[in-house]
Order: structure tokens, then sequence, then C-alpha cells
């Protein structure tokens, strides 16, 4: 079989979002994957005879979706913890600084131990799959050979991925958890060659300064430098924590502000993606839509760990690029269901304070689930939604799967359908995830 040659063709309805309507919802519709994984038509089901014939498939071809199933674009999770997931759903009776101090950093210290780390990072890969998540922006751990690990499970499992080797040579609160700054450097360099080197297809390195409180200026800089120097993408954290905050300012008392911190290492870039951003001023919302940076929302985890509630609503009015993400472990939940879920619930919350703020909607949530995630990463040229020629990264979900989470009632329409997912689904619901054409997930034993 050729690349441009069809390995699949659905009739059903479709769900997605583009950049002029948060959901478009298309009750009958034919698509097209090829052999390369590319979706090469959208069209309205009647035209099938017509696509038949253009494309050279038999109607037997068609797979024809059910009345309660639907095709989504494949979820987009900017901001997740893979070694914390060994801990998710415990330990989130602290505040952040003290949470990383008593429980992350001497957890993160054991991935120096590969066997370890291998278990651990084989089931979170599985677990965000089969809950849709076809893209994960990772955080790992300091330790360069499991971070390389972690990419390799990643690529094994079709899941698409940017993997960080975290770097931090301050304030560990755990001893022997931190690195010298000319260490970092030159592990991070490490990690980047040989990533690239294994030429994986949709696992890509990503620079990773676990935040300004364990960076030092000169690491911050020397990242910055290396991240301009590849062309590559940049994720850490920012404005979590009151107390983080405050910490941030007597660290760098040069710095106007947290986010400057960033700008003046170079590390604020249209390929950034800062975490939380729950106390980011006006000012600093502009100078992220200035640089085109992004945001990633971690509703769960901002909650959970008792540290604020973002303004959904006051960034988007910014224009600045906005995903979610789970945050595991801070975030208990590695479902990105949960993330849209927790995402409506602050928005509600913030509108009961002030009035005059429009909560988010289900259809926002959903957009930035999958096409605003890919846009935060800088992906949207290729994933986030069903246009022509991009990749078809899709989850098909059906409510009526034995032991289904959902009832549904006659008189339910697609948008309903679609509704219901959303906020009462869960895996079980998610039966088959394709990651550029790939079927991922069931999972292929051998």
């Amino acid at each position: 079989m050729s690349g441009d040659e069809l390995a699949r063709v659905y009739r059903g309805t479709l769900a997605h979002s583009t950049r002029q309507s948060a959901l478009c919802v298309l009750a009958d519709s034919v698509l097209g994957v090829n052999a390369r994984g590319k979706i090469v038509f959208v069209e309205d089901g009647q035209n099938v005879d017509r696509l038949s014939q253009d494309w050279g498939f038999e109607p037997s071809d068609v797979e024809q979706l059910g009345t309660y199933e639907f095709l989504m674009p494949g979820m987009v999770d900017t901001h997740i913890h893979a070694p914390q997931y060994l801990y998710s759903g415990t330990h989130l009776d602290l505040p952040l600084l003290d949470w990383l101090s008593t429980y992350t950093f001497p957890v993160e210290s054991r991935y120096e131990d590969l066997e370890f780390a291998e278990d651990v990072y084989n089931k979170v890969v599985k677990r965000t799959l089969c809950n849709g998540t076809t893209t994960a922006c990772y955080f790992a751990t300091i330790h360069t050979d499991a971070s390389l690990l972690l990419g390799q499970i990643a690529d094994h499992f079709g899941q698409r991925a940017f993997v960080g080797k975290v770097c931090m040579d301050l304030n560990s609160m755990v001893p022997h958890y931190k690195e010298q700054a000319q260490e970092s450097q030159e592990e991070t360099l490490r990690f980047i060659h040989e990533l690239l080197e294994r030429k994986y297809a949709h696992v890509k390195p990503v620079v990773t300064p676990r935040f300004a409180v364990s960076c030092s200026s000169s690491l911050l800089s020397s990242l910055g430098k290396i991240s301009k120097n590849y062309d590559l993408r940049i994720q850490s954290h920012i404005s979590e924590n009151k107390s983080e905050v405050e910490l941030v300012k007597k660290l760098f008392p040069n710095c106007a502000s947290y986010t400057d911190v960033y700008l003046k290492h170079d590390l604020l870039t249209h390929k950034t993606v800062m975490a939380h951003g729950c106390y980011l001023s006006d000012e600093e919302l502009k100078i992220f839509r200035e640089k085109g940076a992004a945001i990633s929302h971690c509703p769960n985890s901002n909650i959970s760990l008792i540290s604020g509630m973002l303004n959904v609503r006051n960034v988007l009015n910014h224009k600045v690029k906005l995903g979610l993400g789970t945050d595991v472990a801070g975030g208990y939940s590695t479902s990105m269901l949960d993330a849209i879920r927790r995402a409506m619930d602050t928005s509600k919350a913030l509108s009961m304070q002030d009035p005059h703020l429009q909560p988010l909607t289900f259809k926002e949530a959903f957009r930035l689930a999958t096409l605003g995630g890919s846009e935060a990463l800088m992906l949207d040229d290729c994933i986030g939604n069903f246009e022509v020629g991009k990749d078809f990264d899709a989850l098909r979900v059906n409510l009526c799967v034995p032991g289904s989470p959902v009832d549904v009632f006659p008189g339910d329409g697609p948008e309903v359908i679609l509704e219901k997912f959303l906020n009462l689904g869960d895996d079980r619901n998610i039966v088959e995830v394709y990651v550029a054409g790939r079927r991922v997930v069931p999972f292929h034993e051998p």
C-alpha cells in the first residue's frame, strides 16, 4: 500500500473545534485516512458514493459508527509529571513547596534505578493513552537515562510526546536530588542529542527548567541558549502558589515579575508552555501574548494543593494560547476528562465571586483539551482537529459499551451525546485511540 492509498474510512458523527468555533458537530460525515495517517477528506455522508469512486474504496470498506458513537480529536495533556504517577491520588495534604520537599523530590530521586523507572513509565503511558491522551508533554526527572527510557516507552506504545529531562541546581530541599549547573547543562545536551538521534516519529525533547525557585540564573541562561540553538520547545512552571511567587521575588530581585525572570533568560518564546499562571498580572499576560508563549491550565492540581484558581476567561481575553494539563500528581487524575470538568468547575466558582465573569462552557473546555492544547504545544499545524492534511489523532467514543457509566435515551442528539461523555464518561467509553492513523488502543498483544 502506498502512502496516499486509503487505510480507513469512517462514516458517522464527528466532533471537533476550529479557530472560528469552539465546537462543530458533524452528524453524518465521511472521513478518510491514508496509509501515512493523514486525513485526506472530510465530507457530508451523502457524498460517500462519489468519494468511493474518487478514492477507490468499496462501500463495505466504510466503518459505520453507531447511533451513540462519535469520533473526536485526541486529547492533549500539556503538563504532566510522569514520575509522580507512582503516588497519584495520595499525598494531597500540603501546599506546593512543602509538598515538593516532603513527597515529590524523595520519590523523583529514585528514578536513577532504571528498572523502577521502567515499571512506572510503562504504567503512566498506558494509562494516559487509555484515557484518550494522544499527546503528552512530560516532565521526567534529573536522570538522563531514565528520561530517555520514558521517550522510548512513549514511542513503543505510539503516544505523541514531548519529554523533558528536569533541570534543577538549587533549593531541592533533598540534598541528593539536585545537580550542579554545569552538570545539568551537559546532561541536558546529552539527553537532547541521544533522543534526537533515535529519530522517533512522534517523541521529541523539550527543555525543562523545573521552575525559577530551583534554578540558578546561570542555569536558566544556559537552558535559554540550548533551546534557541536547537530550536526546541520549553516547559516550566509559573505563578502557581502565592508563597512561590514571593520566593521568586526574593531570589530574583532585579526582575520585575515572575514572567520577567523567564523573559530575561530567553525562556519565554512562542515555543514555551508554562504551567499554572494563577497569579499572573495583566501586564504579564500581555508579555505572554507578545512572545506567543502558552499557559497550561491545571485546575485539579491548583485546587488539590490549594494553590489558586486561574481566571481562564481573562487569559482568553488577552488572547494567550491556553491548553489543559492534568499535572499528575499534584492533580490526582491522569484523565483529561477530569481536567475538562475541573476547568469548568473552577470557572464557575470564580463567576460566583464575580457575576460579570462569564464561566467556561463545555464547548470551550472541549476546545482547550484538543485544539487549544495543540496550539499551546505548537502542534496545531498537524493535530488538534479533523482538518484535511492533519494527522489522524483521534478517539472513537461509544456511550453504549457494556458497563458504561453513561445512560442514553431516545432523542439524545449528537451534541447531547458529546456533552454527556465529557461530564460523565471515562476510559470505558473510549473504545479506540489513534495516533497518526495508528491504532494504539486497544494495545497490541505480542
